[in-house]
């Protein structure tokens, strides 16, 4: 009689269960609101300050606030060439910042206070040191290189649980958890006035508030990005598994 190996799945902690779960759905309402406010005002600066007045560092055109136009022309406070100026709005703006900013920065304490206990847990467990972190012998250019290979190839196998993570997946966890999370939250906190009154050493970390809000803007584009991918390869390794292993498995 040939017995054949029993095939186990790998169960995820329950707080890596809830606080994925947590961690996703502020993540996604951050994202919605986010893309909200950023249509109220479709322009990036860098340095202390911006407005429509000034020169931008680019703008985006996915709001009819893109490059509107609607302004009088514009009056100078004072004499010399350095003074502010300003103007009268003739144009019927998009603006639904009020609803935004305040469920944006409702989600983003829920998404910091788990993200912090979610780092603290994985820290002291050792969880990221046995799944996540690379080890010694994985800071190599060429095994990188082959486990790319094998993604662009199709030769991943379909996984059931977080105990064969690749080379390439720890990398990714790796930047998302401590450098992407942590410069989101940090540049979001930047951008709040009360904040930088008492912390004041943020904007010089940043560069000033509105190039935090930069930053904030290409952080959140890389873990949107993360995201997609992340979706899709588990779809591709088996989505019913994967689900299985983050759920009620």
């Amino acid at each position: 009689m040939v017995h054949h190996p029993v095939k186990t799945t790998a169960r995820h902690p329950r707080w890596v269960k809830g606080s994925h779960w947590i961690i996703t759905a502020s993540f996604l309402i951050l994202a919605f609101t986010g893309f909200v406010i950023l249509m109220s005002h479709p322009r990036l600066y860098w340095g202390n300050a911006g407005n429509d007045l000034t020169p931008a560092l680019f703008e985006l055109p996915i709001s009819r606030n893109f490059q509107h136009g609607g302004w009088e022309k514009s009056i100078p406070f004072f004499a010399d060439k350095a003074s502010p100026v300003s103007a009268s709005r003739t144009y019927d703006i998009f603006n639904q910042n009020g609803w935004g900013r305040s469920l944006h920065f409702l989600s983003a304490w829920f998404l910091v206070i788990t993200g912090v206990a979610y780092l603290m847990a994985g820290l002291f467990s050792g969880h990221f040191r046995r799944n996540i972190i690379p080890g010694s012998g994985e800071y190599s250019i060429r095994k990188m290189g082959a486990d790319l290979f094998a993604h662009f190839k199709k030769l991943i196998p379909s996984q059931d649980g977080f105990s064969r993570y690749g080379l390439l997946q720890k990398w990714t966890y790796t930047i998302v958890v401590f450098i992407l999370f942590p410069l989101v939250a940090m540049t979001g906190l930047t951008m709040s006035p009360s904040i930088t009154a008492a912390y004041p050493f943020l904007l010089k970390i940043f560069f000033g508030a509105q190039s935090a809000r930069t930053i904030h803007f290409f952080a959140s584009i890389g873990l949107e990005l993360f995201l997609a991918v992340h979706v899709a390869m588990v779809i591709r390794t088996g989505f019913k598994q994967q689900m299985r292993s983050m759920t009620w498995g």
